[in-house]
């Protein structure tokens, strides 16, 4: 019989909060083992709450949708903007409504295509590759935002993410994954401007990458049997900072980034 697949739940969580476990749907933090992807995720709500700061975000009405565990949303509120939550996941919301408190914060459960709250920002991070109907779920978020808002709509790269040559990666959560261009199209069939921005990776993750690419790292940690103390140490050390988003006007070629980040506006 085979053995059970590991479960993953998050640790230390604050006295009645209840922890989620780790089940591919969504990312978490607290859980050592998904910290890259936790981090992946991390970043780009980090400098989206930067921009918001940046002009000033005092007043601004965000709807964080598809919020999952919620760390995202609190990011987000740490730029003064009101920001609520969106998911429809019961443990999630739970989870999150007493975990992230703050005056500025609150968190809904009821799913996005139903949300109807003012708003100016919408944020929806990977998570339009799970729609069905991506062309209906962007008309919504154009209605919500209306003529002067805008929304940061995020997706992984299928050329980095999938096996060379597949038009779908193995997640079994992902409906539909986009190519740089194939993203753009999208995108440019309901807004009228779409600034398009690539996650790659940054400090350690680039030095790893290029041992992976350049020095066949991948065979020779296996051939020294350094992957599990390496890695047991490597991916919790991971940060938010190992990650850099970039554009084609600065030079990045989007066919290698991780991930696209999109701030669309009508």
């Amino acid at each position: 019989m085979p053995a059970a697949a590991p479960r993953y739940v998050q640790r230390n969580q604050p006295p009645g909060v209840p922890p989620l476990e780790l089940t591919g749907e969504r990312t978490l933090p607290d859980v050592p083992e998904e910290n890259y992807w936790y981090r992946r995720h991390l970043v780009v709500y980090e400098w989206i709450a930067e921009r918001l700061a940046a002009r000033g975000a005092d007043g601004t009405r965000v709807a964080d949708l598809a919020c999952g565990e919620g760390y995202g949303s609190d990011v987000l509120a740490r730029s003064g903007a009101e920001v609520v939550g969106v998911d429809a996941n019961p443990e999630a919301h739970e989870h999150a409504r007493l975990r992230y408190v703050r005056p500025n914060l609150r968190f809904e459960r009821t799913l996005v295509e139903t949300y109807d709250g003012p708003t100016d920002v919408v944020v929806f991070l990977q998570t339009i590759e799970h729609v069905q109907d991506p062309d209906a779920i962007l008309e919504r978020f154009k209605a919500l935002v209306g003529p002067q808002g805008e929304a940061y709509v995020s997706t992984p790269n299928l050329l980095t993410l999938a096996p060379e040559g597949a038009e779908k990666s193995e997640n079994p959560w992902h409906v539909k994954e986009y190519r740089a261009d194939e993203y753009r199209e999208l995108l440019e069939r309901h807004f009228g401007r779409v600034e398009l921005h690539g996650v790659f990776h940054a400090r350690k993750l680039a030095l790893h990458q290029f041992a992976i690419e350049r020095l066949a790292w991948d065979r020779l940690h296996k051939a020294l049997r350094l992957t599990k103390p390496f890695y047991g140490w490597f991916t919790p050390a991971i940060a938010a900072s190992d990650f850099v988003l970039r554009t084609a006007e600065q030079g990045a070629d989007l066919d290698r980034a991780l991930d696209f980040v999109a701030v669309v506006r009508p």
